[in-house]
């Protein structure tokens, strides 16, 4: 097994557990009047933050699908389309702009993100519900959900250390592999 092989099979464990991470926060929510705030919101934003596009956009879009596709199936294909457009937006942004001020990208890849998903999915129930009334009287929720898992995210990524870690264990990994072969 060459040094690629196991690079990619660590990046593909990382993806699996944060999709495995953002199906199970979008079982359960917050109760709010009105209804629930899920947190899959801050596993997309810390996954996208510290992912490649095409690794976030399985977190954020297809892990988003399938926990719909398991809890509550109507939405599952404006799951998809919103959160991997979000996802792959914010790290995007997070790795092709500010390259000497990551926190900054991130940052302002998140709030873009944020905008995407509120827009993605008003839009989506206004399509689903056929309702433009349903859509607005959710409005709220979905700026406060998206809210709160951008901060989230940004908090769990840099306050909590998870960036420097994520970088440490995926740069220890690969001198090990390189000192092997």
């Amino acid at each position: 097994m060459n040094r690629q092989n196991n690079v990619s099979t660590i990046r593909i464990t990382i993806t699996a557990v944060f999709m495995a991470l953002n199906i199970a926060m979008s079982s359960f929510g917050i109760p709010v009047p009105g209804g629930h705030l899920y947190l899959c919101d801050m596993v997309i934003c810390l996954a996208a933050i510290l992912l490649n596009p095409f690794e976030a956009f399985v977190v954020g879009g297809i892990g988003s699908f399938l926990g719909d596709m398991i809890f509550y199936p109507l939405p599952m294909f404006v799951s998809l389309v919103t959160h991997g457009l979000q996802a792959v937006v914010i790290s995007l942004i997070s790795h092709k702009t500010f390259k000497h001020n990551q926190k900054l990208a991130s940052g302002i890849g998140v709030t873009i993100g944020a905008i995407i998903m509120v827009v993605g999915y008003t839009l989506g129930k206004t399509f689903v519900y056929s309702t433009f009334e349903y859509a607005m009287i959710k409005l709220p929720y979905e700026i406060a959900q998206a809210a709160l898992g951008a901060v989230l995210g940004m908090i769990l990524c840099w306050r909590c250390g998870i960036h420097g870690l994520f970088r440490k264990y995926t740069e220890f990994q690969g001198q090990m592999i390189t000192e092997h072969q």
